[in-house]
């Protein structure tokens, strides 16, 4: 049967909707919510230990893998947002079930994905935002927001769980999911959002979301797809 697909980008969050198959083992710059559209959803941890439910929350760089699916619905919460705070306290693990969002819409992030985390360091927060909206070095992040750059990275660690270059990283692939669904060429989507060329784009997509960028081009287009 056909399946339309859908992936949206918005404040603080982003949103797909449709088919998968099973990825490869990756790691997210943000917490992952995979929703059940039937039955369960479920993933590998990083020890292959598969877990099952209506809907699970993955937090930011645990390495999972996605097994295949007709359908679901899966939310990326970027760890700075306010909503990102409930999800860090319903997180028992890596990967935590969570049947209390199996119903979860877009709608229901509204303006906590746009409004920031009232738990994070107000620093930590200030350079999460400079280094989603430009390359800065570390010392001049640092002391843009009043730490030294080994407090920073410190922080970064304890506070949303990954070191700075990966936050920068996953930035520059949102950057280039928007290119995208703006229209934009595989190419100069890469080049719009920082990286060296097409390649470079493609391998690090794999590595943080276990998908290539032509495999979710047409769900950014909102193109149909055949699900098996």
């Amino acid at each position: 049967m056909d399946v339309r697909t859908e992936f949206v980008v918005g404040a603080g969050y982003a949103v797909y909707r449709g088919p998968t198959t099973d990825c490869s083992v990756h790691a997210h710059g943000a917490f992952q919510i995979a929703v059940a559209v039937r039955d369960a959803v479920a993933m590998k941890d990083s020890s292959g230990h598969t877990r099952s439910a209506s809907a699970l929350v993955v937090r930011p760089m645990a390495r999972h893998r996605l097994l295949a699916t007709d359908e679901l619905v899966t939310f990326f919460v970027e760890p700075q947002c306010v909503f990102a705070d409930r999800l860090r306290e319903c997180c028992s693990g890596d990967i935590t079930a969570a049947p209390e969002l199996a119903g979860l819409r877009a709608t229901d992030i509204g303006q906590g994905g746009a409004r920031s985390s009232t738990a994070l360091d107000p620093r930590l927060l200030d350079a999460l935002t400079m280094l989603r909206e430009r390359t800065v070095p570390m010392p001049l992040l640092a002391a843009s927001v009043g730490l030294s750059p080994q407090r920073l990275r410190a922080l970064a660690r304890e506070q949303v769980g990954m070191p700075l270059p990966r936050w920068r990283m996953w930035s520059r692939l949102r950057r280039a999911a928007e290119a995208l669904q703006d229209g934009h060429p595989l190419a100069e989507a890469a080049v719009t959002a920082g990286f060296a060329d097409q390649a470079h784009l493609t391998r690090l997509m794999r590595d943080m979301m276990g998908l290539t960028p032509s495999a979710v081009l047409p769900a950014l287009r909102g193109q149909s797809l055949r699900a098996t």
